[in-house]
């Protein structure tokens, strides 16, 4: 474990996936990080060069996961909205065990505790579940283990790119779906820019040197969450820079419109009915109601964390690609 004020050995799950592969490579590029992947045996993911190590373990075998995890100071989770639901405590508690003093949970959204709404973690069926985990990592880590959520908004790439369902987008069809006008804004991020907010956060000193140090240290989020983003658009915002990109007119695109909170109610009923596909569509939906898309911008560390302001339409460009080659699935 280093003894310096700063941490150099992270621990990722996920490393090998759509978003947790940005994190790994940002960290990497730092030159300051000893990055090692955390895998299951039987994984097959490929995993992105310049990797410390790769520790394969057992979901089932806590002592192979306290074994991966000893000497690491950051124990970093992406992992799929299908992975088991148990898995993240199992590694919660392997971290403990072996001394781990941070913890990234597997959030990588919205922020729960953060918004001063809360109907809205209540309606998009997740916030109990991710305050659960928080509340978990503080009890049983104790005055050792904390956690520091980062909360980024939905992915752009992918929810652009994705189905309709999410920002409303068929690139196949050219068919747009505005939630009402398609004028209320949401927060959203990229995943190079989530990459580098991790790599800033983690290459912070994790302690002020004394009481006059005001420098930004990681510790001022110990048991809390950073905030980040990309953009605050519309999906007004969000066609004309398709238009730009794909050179596209806008008479080119079928756009239709359907009332927000109808289409939350109907991603609720599908979910009722089994259909999985009802949670992505009632998630986007809850985000575009007048009392979080018309409510003033929640304050971003973008700054204290020195991120770049990033071009729109290169993000979208990447967006369209991916619509192209279908990958518009899975997220991790």
């Amino acid at each position: 474990m280093s003894t310096s004020n700063h941490v150099t050995n992270i621990a990722i799950v996920g490393a090998g996936g759509r978003s947790g592969k940005f994190i790994a490579e940002a960290l990497i590029g730092t030159g300051k990080h000893k990055v090692t992947a955390i895998s299951r045996a039987d994984s097959t993911s490929a995993m992105p060069d310049g990797l410390h190590g790769v520790k394969k373990i057992d979901y089932d075998d806590t002592k192979s996961m306290v074994e991966a995890l000893k000497g690491q100071e950051v124990l970093i989770v992406t992992m799929g909205v299908m992975a088991p639901k148990d898995t993240q405590k199992k590694l919660i508690d392997a971290a403990v065990e072996a001394e781990v003093p941070w913890i990234m949970p597997n959030e990588w959204g919205g922020d729960p505790n953060g918004n001063s709404n809360p109907q809205l973690a209540t309606d998009t069926m997740i916030g109990a579940g991710v305050v659960a985990i928080r509340d978990y990592i503080k009890s049983a880590g104790g005055d050792k283990t904390h956690y520091v959520s980062l909360a980024n908004g939905f992915w752009y790439e992918f929810s652009l790119a994705g189905t309709e369902a999410r920002y409303g987008f068929d690139f196949e069809k050219k068919s747009v779906t505005f939630y009402d006008e398609g004028e209320g804004y949401i927060t959203t991020s990229t995943f190079p820019q989530v990459g580098r907010a991790v790599a800033k956060l983690l290459s912070l000193k994790v302690l002020p040197e004394d009481d006059n140090d005001k420098s930004v240290c990681l510790s001022q989020w110990k048991n809390g969450t950073v905030y980040v983003k990309s953009f605050r658009i519309t999906q007004k915002d969000m066609l004309a820079s398709v238009l730009r990109v794909t050179g596209d007119k806008e008479e080119d695109w079928t756009i239709t419109h359907e009332d927000v909170e109808s289409r939350y109610k109907r991603g609720v009923q599908m979910m009722q009915k089994g259909d999985f596909v009802g949670f992505g569509i009632l998630l986007y939906a809850r985000y575009f109601f007048k009392d979080v898309s018309a409510s003033k911008e929640r304050e971003v560390d973008n700054e204290k964390l020195g991120l770049p302001e990033e071009s729109l339409d290169e993000a979208t460009e990447v967006a369209v690609g991916m619509a192209k080659r279908g990958e518009n699935n899975a997220i991790h």
